[in-house]
């Protein structure tokens, strides 16, 4: 069992602070692995599985610009990323890191408690201003209920 001292550093490479005080780094796969620590777990939202890293992952099904094939699955796996992050360093990640990653970044938020129809800009403003990219992926945060 992990403790809360195995989590990320506060100011990381990606990391957004939830307003529970819970860390969860967000990032690209296409960039390089950023310095430091490695995930205990990490989600990987992207249209074809991954190559597996050497730390623990779920792959979700999540085509480029478009929203999760399947949304309960979607829903389960954002809720295992925002119940890990109390003691574990978890990362979600896509292939850019901005737009399936900010989206799914939001519904954690939500989960945390922040409003839907706030979820974006709490992203935006927290993680990556360019974070949730298109209007059916904001639509998708503000209906999200977990």
């Amino acid at each position: 069992m992990t403790t809360l001292h195995e989590t990320w550093a506060p100011t990381a490479t990606g990391v957004l602070r939830l307003p529970s005080g819970r860390l969860v780094r967000g990032r690209g796969l296409r960039k390089p692995l950023p310095e430091g620590p490695v995930p205990s777990f990490a989600l990987h939202l992207l249209g074809h599985e991954p190559p597996a890293p050497d730390w623990e992952t779920r792959w979700l099904r999540w085509p480029d610009f478009r929203l999760p094939a399947d949304r309960p699955a979607a829903a389960e796996a954002l809720r295992e990323v925002w119940e890990r992050a109390r003691t574990e360093r978890v990362e979600v990640a896509c292939g850019g890191g901005y737009g399936r990653t900010g989206t799914a970044l939001a519904c954690i938020a939500v989960l945390d408690g922040v409003p839907g129809g706030e979820a974006v800009a709490y992203v935006r403003a927290h993680y990556a201003a360019r974070a949730v990219e298109t209007p059916w992926q904001r639509r998708y945060v503000a209906r999200f209920s977990g």
